[in-house]
């Protein structure tokens, strides 16, 4: 290398290196950058590490300027402002340019969202679905007006959740499909919960236009009721009636994506460090690990070394949504993958590292952190804690997921709630809804950082189960007053600390027994865990909730016995309960007064 050739080039040095892997990047020998390290006062060996600063100093002197390489991003940042974003926050203004708008699809089930897709891509993919409802998360891109737009198809709200929650979604711009003939639908409320909470605008699809029984007045007006104000009532929200099945309308809807588009700061620098989202990953019997990414920033090329999660590898071929190869991607771009050596999940960030050996580094370090990463899930905050971490400056607001068994009941809970407001700490009611507390209100927590409290209503088995395992606090009343009056207390410091239930343990029912003077009693089979007489117990019929009270009397081998545990037969008794069923499931648990760190 010539010495003009030198002073000309420009490398990206680690916070931290080697010796010998600085001998390396340089095209010099190790025993060079000695020398130039002992004439600066440093005494170093081959293998010794050296800062940036002093690796920097002899780059100089043998006539290379170097710059200090992005980190590697720890994917710990689940807040709403996804990591990506803050990434290209950091770029230099004048290296960013426009990118292509990324849209994802929502609704509630059957309102057309494929549909829609299709009549957008002129392909028939509805018809090849699984009774006609998406199984899976699909990203393409077309042309209008010669302007490029990227669409996300997902199976519905909880996937575009999923990928929030770990600081990775994707949407710029949501497009919310609702039946003109159905109106606003749960899924329908449920879905713009979502959109709110990943701050992202909502332009409304009002379809099925051409039906007889449509009604756009009616669903303008149910728009409004839920915070979506059409434009043509002087609100926020652009409203555009369309026919997917006949292709109406469609014009003016990729017209209005534009138009959002155009109002927002869809930046990149297509030159900057990559990074992106997974949007759907599967196992391929002959392709091995195969993933399709979203390029969010830089530029994807084939041979580069990327880690995504607890996975990486070096990408052997990229394909576009077509099945076309190509040899690189821009941001905004959807490309499937080939390459990476396992599966990774949906909405895990992906990123560019020099080399394997980095990128085994980084999966290391991240495999021996999973441990702590799970413990940190169960920091979520409760009302107990949220006075205590108000004051450590961790939260500025109690945000809520509200559930109630009816519209009567709901309608003033959360007028209530919005009139605790304190100006220290704000109330921001997230989704509020009628009907029992669901999976989804639990991932919307969890993405959401928030509390999930409910009204003469039960959480179910799957709900409870990921609040368990995300450490989402969900807080049940049958008496308006007492909620208000927690929620108060919680604000003001003063909530006494909650009561949490352990689940003991899991039993089947596989026989009943009539026996007099006692009435039915729940021939079962031990699941897992342990069954204790005197402990609180539910009985669940096709994952529902039908009973809950104590077990009143445990038998095994006709003896009278404390417990039962894993693998073993023993007949049940459950007070005040005799209408038992084969097949049913026997949940038992205790409560107990959780302590506050």
């Amino acid at each position: 290398m010539s010495a003009a050739e030198q002073s000309s080039k420009t490398i990206e040095l680690p916070a931290s290196i080697t010796v010998r892997e600085l001998g390396k990047i340089l095209n010099v020998s190790p025993i060079d950058i000695i020398k130039v390290l002992m004439a600066n006062g440093v005494m170093a060996n081959i293998n010794q590490q050296i800062d940036f600063d002093t690796a920097a100093i002899v780059a100089s002197e043998m006539g290379v300027e170097a710059t200090l390489e992005a980190p590697i991003i720890q994917e710990k940042d689940t807040g709403e402002i996804p990591l990506w974003r803050k990434m290209i926050a950091d770029e230099a203004p004048d290296h960013l340019v426009t990118r292509p708008p990324v849209v994802t699809i929502l609704g509630h089930v059957d309102h057309g969202k494929t549909t829609l897709l299709d009549a957008i891509r002129h392909t028939n993919v509805a018809e090849g679905e699984v009774g006609g409802i998406t199984q899976h998360i699909g990203a393409y891109q077309v042309e209008h007006n010669g302007r490029q737009i990227t669409f996300l198809d997902t199976p519905g709200h909880s996937a575009f959740t999923a990928m929030r929650a770990r600081g990775a979604q994707g949407a710029d711009i949501v497009v919310l499909v609702v039946a003109a003939d159905d109106g606003v639908m749960p899924q329908t409320r449920e879905a713009v919960a979502h959109a709110k909470a990943a701050q992202v605008p909502i332009i409304v699809a009002m379809n099925k236009i051409d039906k007889p029984n449509a009604d756009p007045d009616r669903l303008k007006q149910q728009l409004a009721e839920i915070d979506l104000v059409p434009d043509e009532w002087d609100g926020e929200t652009i409203v555009v009636p369309i026919s997917a099945k006949k292709r109406l309308g469609l014009e003016d809807l990729m017209e209005a994506i534009l138009l959002v588009a155009d109002n927002l700061t869809i930046c990149a620098n297509p030159n900057g460090h990559v990074i992106g989202t997974v949007i759907e990953a599967e196992l391929d019997k002959a392709k091995g690990a195969m993933a399709t990414l979203l390029v969010q920033n830089g530029t994807l090329n084939v041979g580069d070394v990327v880690v995504v999660g607890k996975a990486y590898g070096r990408l052997k071929a990229m394909f576009d949504y077509r099945g076309r190869k190509l040899r690189k991607a821009g941001p905004s771009t959807p490309v499937s993958v080939m390459g990476i050596n396992e599966v990774p999940s949906a909405g895990d960030l992906f990123q560019v590292v020099p080399s394997e050996k980095e990128a085994r580094a980084v999966v290391t370090e991240r495999l021996q952190s999973a441990e702590t990463e799970q413990k940190s899930k169960r920091s979520q905050v409760t009302l107990e804690q949220l006075y205590e971490r108000f004051q450590a400056g961790e939260v500025r607001e109690l945000r809520l997921i509200v559930k109630a068994d009816v519209q009567g009941s709901l309608e003033p809970i959360v007028s209530s709630l919005r009139d605790l407001n304190k100006e220290e700490i704000s109330i921001n009611i997230l989704h509020a809804e009628t009907g029992n507390i669901t999976e989804n209100d639990v991932m919307l927590a969890a993405a959401s950082k928030a509390i999930v409290i409910g009204f003469s209503v039960q959480a179910d088995v799957a709900a409870r189960r990921l609040a368990e395992a995300e450490g989402i606090s969900i807080r049940l009343y049958d008496i308006i007053y007492r909620m208000m009056e927690d929620v108060e207390k919680a604000l003001k410091g003063m909530l006494e600390p909650e009561l949490r239930e352990i689940v003991l343990g899991h039993a089947e029912v596989r026989q009943i027994f009539r026996i007099s003077k006692v009435g039915n009693v729940a021939g079962s089979y031990i699941l897992d865990g342990e069954i204790k007489r005197g402990a609180r117990a539910r009985v669940i019929r096709s994952a529902a909730i039908i009973h809950e009270s104590e077990i009143s009397s445990l038998r095994h081998l006709q003896e009278d016995v404390r417990e039962v545990r894993q693998g073993f037969e023993c007949g049940i008794g459950v007070k005040g309960f005799y209408d038992f069923a084969v097949g049913d499931k026997i949940e038992c648990f205790q409560v107990e007064r959780v302590q506050i760190a």
